[in-house]
């Protein structure tokens, strides 16, 4: 049987690291053995915030790379400010009330000069590119992914030149992503994102989401079929871990200023206090880009004695802390806006058989996911006391050698599941 070639338009892939590139770099691996041939379009030189160069070797031999350049206005930018450009990049940004007169020039200018975001100057030379291998190479699917929004602009092109079938994938929301608010729109470059949203959920021939809530969200904008799919977990290749001798409470990934969570920090101060043992035992391990605001917060709590602050590692490392770290921590920011957002790590936190905690506003579409697996338990910013109740309990466990995770119904999130999926879906087209 023939297998059904696939454009997947992307802008993050290796050896671009952080989150963002895991859902396609693993789609990919196991398409060829649901007969269809993945071919990815990226761009050939990236600003990409983030660099795993151990990514590369992950990417299937059976998959057909094609690469292009790209101008981003980031490449410029760095000339004034390379670290305010690559934390812009990654999404962090400073807390409004601390923003310099540089900051509030760069989020105007990124919010309100390119729109949808800095990437959109790729839009015209990509269709130009894709348009003939597509119409060379008899593709009659293509997806775009997205963040970056613009890369759907590209779908939308290809699709209205050459009628191919459209998917727009969408790993985070649109308008309502957690960041939007920061960029310090004017009233009409809302309106633009908003137009611009509205045309590609009602122009694409189907959605796939990531969540419950961006799916709920989007049917009120559009009445296209939308299907979710999570991201998930991969079988990974690493040694068996010795765990951590400490009570190590280990964040994995970007640390955002909003994602700050000042009950956490109270409550550690407190078990400090009233815990003698704990103060012997406590590890606050960060892995990955930090905001100031966060480290802050911690040395404002005098917690700076018990910080372990490690930085970016590699994704092989990231895997091993999560399986040696006594304790997992998710955290999302306590906003309506951030109820859709499941964290891409969430996943491989599940199969590292380590308890997770899990602060998240209200309602959160993760909350019920962690619950649904038995792998953790999950807190709104309102409740100080079960999380206090809950580290202890965790800690008198890891005091007794007894504390592990008993994750049930996992199989469901395998990235080769998920693969199944999205391969029924392509193949209906």
């Amino acid at each position: 049987m023939e297998q059904k070639k696939l454009l997947i338009i992307t802008y993050y892939f290796p050896p671009a690291g952080g989150p963002g590139v895991q859902r396609w770099l693993k789609f990919v691996k196991y398409l060829p053995e649901f007969d269809v041939q993945p071919i990815v379009y990226v761009p050939e030189n990236p600003t990409y915030p983030i660099v795993d160069e151990g990514l590369v070797s992950e990417i299937s031999d059976k998959v057909i790379v094609l690469k292009n350049k790209i101008w981003e206005p980031y490449q410029l930018a760095s000339v004034f400010s390379k670290n305010k450009t690559k934390k812009i990049s990654s999404g962090i940004f400073p807390q409004k009330k601390k923003q310099t007169f540089l900051d509030k020039t760069f989020l105007w200018v990124r919010g309100n000069l390119f729109i949808p975001d800095a990437r959109v100057f790729w839009v015209k030379p990509s269709v130009s590119y894709l348009e003939k291998y597509i119409q060379e190479n008899n593709i009659d699917t293509i997806v775009t992914s997205g963040p970056p929004h613009s890369l759907h602009l590209i779908g939308l092109e290809l699709q209205q030149k050459l009628k191919v079938k459209w998917f727009a994938d969408f790993r985070d929301p649109w308008t309502t992503i957690g960041y939007h608010k920061a960029l310090r729109l004017s009233s009409y470059a809302e309106k633009k994102h908003k137009s611009l949203e509205h045309k590609v959920l009602n122009s694409a021939d189907e959605i796939i989401v990531t969540s419950k809530t961006t799916k709920t969200e989007f049917e009120a904008i559009t009445n296209k079929p939308i299907t979710v799919i999570t991201n998930g977990y991969d079988v990974e290749t690493v040694e068996k871990q010795t765990l951590d001798s400490k009570f190590s409470l280990a964040h994995i990934g970007s640390f955002l200023s909003d994602r700050n969570p000042p009950f956490l920090w109270e409550v550690l101060v407190e078990l400090l206090k009233e815990v003698p043992e704990f103060k012997s035992h406590l590890e606050i391990k960060l892995i990955g880009a930090v905001s100031q605001e966060v480290l802050d917060a911690i040395k404002d709590h005098q917690l700076n004695d018990y910080l372990n602050l490690l930085g970016y590692v590699s994704h092989q490392e990231a895997v091993a802390h999560q399986r040696k770290s006594q304790v997992l921590l998710l955290i999302e920011i306590n906003s309506e806006d951030t109820k859709s957002i499941i964290p891409g790590k969430l996943f491989e936190y599940m199969v590292s058989n380590r308890p997770i905690i899990a602060i998240g506003p209200q309602g959160s579409d993760f909350a019920d996911i962690v619950t649904q697996t038995n792998t953790g338990v999950f807190f709104d910013y309102s409740e100080k006391a079960k999380l206090k109740s809950v580290i202890l309990d965790f800690f008198n466990q890891f005091l007794e050698g007894k504390l592990q995770a008993h994750g049930i119904g996992l199989q469901q999130y395998s990235r080769k599941n998920l693969t199944k999926q999205l391969s029924q879906l392509i193949s209906k087209s």
